[in-house]
């Protein structure tokens, strides 16, 4: 019989709280939404989250960002390390040091501690992406910074306001050194009214029920939690699963997969993650520190858990070894700016992947990976020239699932309660105009359950001055992965058109790069990865695909086996030829594993007569070239090679 978890607390009273408690945080949400200044932050790129005077999380927003609540407790337990018993009634200080447990600079918390009869009983706090801290590029992501001095502005745990006074000189100093400073102290204000709120709500909760009462209910929802979590664990079998994934490459070696190893203990009550052999920090800002990193663990697991809420008591059952000097434990000052798109999403698939091991019931293919774009200049639309930043990202492919297909166009796993940017206000806002916005057929991984499609999107500069562009992505090499015999998704990468007709393919992330008036881009983002053998997939679902343009007939059949006939396509009019499918199917399966050990260089030879195209090459050959270029990259290769080995291969018939 399982055991079941006591309180102190009567259930009511208990149940009462602890929704309370998540009500109190997303009325911060609501408070924020309605006073930022950013349309990053409109966007939903911010988090918030009560905690109790330790640091311990006890509560996040319904809608935050999965990396930021997994880095709250780290720094509000940073602020009391350096202010000790220094911390007053009126209080607010901010901290975005990610190599204090935060992530990246961008992502500046504001703290309000709390207090009631002379005693600190809570922080409330509040996470937004701010667009810009200072850096040699607009957006302050750039991409070839070594260091930290070149990505923005680091603020270690600093008061802003002391004991309700605002400190003004604090907050300019820290501003003036970002791009848009009355935009970024707008900021500031809306989340340090929003701890207001929900401070208030809390001495409302404390008035009601009593301070002991409300402290009792801190505790006891962090152990609810922890409960939850080894009543699962308990009826889970013991062992040790190990995966590995990539990022791309050190820009400064080229070609050579960055591995990021994943080995996951399951003992007793409690989860161990061990990332030893994992890849030293790159010459590059695709690094990550500690707090992201148990971040992208604490997200990766509670994704296959959905009916647990997640909190420190979450925290407690998961251990890890993150290897001091790697890519995800990168220290003071090694760049980590680009860690969102480099290890914290590669750590939540490989979670998915080892847990699709010990639970195939919720097994889940890679996802797409997160993308930001960001576009810094002169707005010339007006009478006189002011600042403007462009900053999006993409919605994507999330990866087939045991049942059912991936989601197609879909925020990416880094956050999900982020929204797709409204081209409107984006056009409203910025001389960018946007052209294109679809969804790419054949994005999706081929498998018997395909992976969800990406989407392209365009934009054209229109009245700009002194613009420069910028990408933060990853996966053009590191393609997202099918798992249980599915195949690989798409490659994410960005192109350049200038105004006088020059195409440029700048990859999947740059930093600087001029843009003038007329100049236009385009951005895939990646589909999910397939789950199972492609060739098992019903053939009616296959032409329902075609029907729906998420699969076109070529890939029908060179990725299905499927052979579709066109009747009509403005009536959505096809049949499927069961006889010729039948064979296909059979030549297929007597040539694949072959074709994954043909010799790359001849393989990259017909890629570059246009004999065969980038879907072919990755998806059959299991070839990576450098897309520049076309040539062939070795390393990169046989590391892509053995992934589908072991991913795809071991489960073909």
């Amino acid at each position: 019989m399982e055991k079941t978890f006591q309180t102190k607390l009567d259930p009511v009273t208990f149940e009462v709280l602890k929704n309370s408690f998540s009500n109190l945080v997303d009325q911060m949400a609501e408070q924020i939404l309605r006073t930022c200044y950013s349309f990053v932050i409109y966007n939903r790129d911010f988090s918030n989250a009560l905690c109790d005077a330790q640091g311990n999380t006890i509560m996040q927003g319904s809608q935050d960002i999965a990396v930021h609540v997994g880095t709250l407790h780290f720094t509000a337990k940073a602020v009391l390390e350096d202010f000790k018993d220094d911390i007053h009634p009126g209080d607010v200080f901010l901290i975005n040091d990610p190599y204090r447990g935060g992530t990246h600079f961008n992502d500046v918390r504001v703290l309000r501690p709390v207090f009631y009869d002379g005693k600190m009983i809570a922080i409330m706090q509040s996470c937004g992406h701010w667009a810009d801290m200072g850096g040699s590029v607009p957006g302050s992501f750039d991409v070839s910074s070594k260091d930290h001095y070149g990505e923005g502005v680091l603020i270690p745990p600093t008061r802003v306001w002391h004991k309700g006074e605002y400190l003004a000189d604090v907050a300019n100093l820290m501003v003036t050194n970002m791009r848009v400073p009355e935009e970024r102290l707008g900021d500031l204000r809306a989340q340090a009214e929003a701890t207001k709120v929900s401070e208030q709500e809390l001495l409302r909760l404390v008035g009601k029920y009593g301070i002991d009462t409300v402290l009792t209910a801190f505790d006891e929802v962090q152990d609810y939690v922890e409960n939850l979590a080894k009543a699962k664990l308990r009826n889970l079998p013991d062992g040790t699963w190990e995966t590995v994934d990539y990022i791309d490459m050190d820009p400064e070696v080229g070609d050579g997969l960055i591995p990021i190893n994943v080995k996951m203990t399951i003992e007793g009550e409690e989860i161990y993650y061990d990332l030893e052999g994992t890849h030293d920090a790159i010459r590059c800002f695709l690094n990550a520190s500690f707090g992201s990193s148990y971040s992208g663990l604490y997200a990766g697991t509670k994704t296959l858990f959905p009916d647990i809420p997640l909190n420190s008591g979450f925290y407690r059952v998961i251990k890890a070894n993150l290897p001091e000097g790697s890519v995800v434990n990168a220290r003071w000052p090694v760049a980590v700016t680009g860690f969102c798109s480099g290890p914290y999403e590669k750590i939540m698939n490989a979670c998915f992947e080892l847990w699709s091991h010990v639970m195939p019931e919720r097994a889940l293919a890679c996802s797409f990976n997160l993308e930001y774009l960001l576009i810094g200049g002169q707005d010339k639309r007006g009478k006189e020239d002011s600042f403007f930043m462009w900053y999006d990202w993409m919605a994507g492919g999330h990866g087939g699932r045991i049942d059912r297909d991936g989601a197609n166009a879909i925020s990416p796993v880094f956050g999900i309660g982020l929204s797709v940017q409204p081209c409107e206000g984006q056009e409203r806002l910025t001389p960018v105009v946007t052209s294109k916005h679809e969804i790419i057929t054949d994005s999706g991984g081929p498998g018997e359950y395909r992976g969800g499609c990406g989407i392209e999107k365009g934009g054209t500069l229109t009245s700009v001055h002194d613009s420069v562009i910028s990408v933060c992505c990853d996966r053009s090499r590191s393609v997202p992965f099918g798992l249980f015999g599915g195949l690989p998704s798409y490659p994410h990468g960005t192109s350049l058109k200038t105004a006088n007709g020059d195409d440029r393919f700048l990859g999947a992330f740059f930093s600087g790069v001029t843009i003038k008036a007329g100049d236009s881009f385009t951005r895939p983002s990646a589909g999910g990865g397939g789950l199972g053998d492609p060739l098992k997939r019903d053939p009616e679902k296959v032409l329902h695909d075609v029907i729906n343009r998420y699969v076109s007939i070529e890939r029908a059949k060179k990725d299905y086996g499927v052979v579709i006939n066109e009747v009509n396509a403005e009536l959505d009019q096809y049949t499927i030829d069961y006889a010729a499918t039948q064979e296909m199917r059979q030549y297929i399966r007597n040539h694949r594993k072959q074709w994954l050990q043909e010799d790359i260089h001849y393989i990259g030879e017909l890629f570059r007569k246009g004999e065969i195209d980038q879907l072919d090459l990755i998806r059959q050959y299991g070839v990576l070239v450098d897309l520049t270029t076309g040539e062939v990259l070795e390393k990169s290769t046989q590391q892509f090679r053995e992934t589908l080995q072991k991913r795809a291969v071991a489960y073909w018939d």
